[in-house]
């Protein structure tokens, strides 16, 4: 009997599991892991990798969107450590609303305001 129990069970999460999926569903759940500003993100984060070649990124997070008539803005704030040292650098990234070309892209270095607390 407890072999029966155990195939059953078996059986009904392999069915479960199995169910497919619609592709409208498949695209909504896609959609939304996806954040708009992903694409930007990256470009923030390799721009900031080319300034700073020995540090790691440890945080990052999307400070916000600014939409204009012509040019779009978006902004991040990424947290780097090298060495002993760690700092923070503002990532400005402007582009054109229509071509999404880059027109600009700033790095500011800032420095972290209090202690942040060790991730290990």
């Amino acid at each position: 009997m407890k072999k029966f129990t155990l195939l059953f069970c078996i059986a009904c999460f392999l069915f479960v599991g199995l169910q497919p999926v619609s592709s409208v569903e498949a695209t909504q759940v896609a959609t939304q892991q996806v954040p708009s500003y992903a694409k930007w993100g990256q470009l923030a984060m390799k721009r900031t990798k080319e300034t700073y070649p020995k540090a790691e990124i440890v945080d990052y997070s999307h400070l916000g969107r600014q939409e204009g008539p012509i040019l779009t803005t978006e902004k991040f704030r990424l947290w780097l450590e090298e060495g002993e040292k760690e700092f923070g650098v503002n990532v400005t990234i402007s582009f054109y609303k229509e071509t999404e070309s880059v027109k600009e892209v700033k790095l500011e270095e800032i420095k972290r305001k209090g202690k942040r607390k060790k991730r290990r």
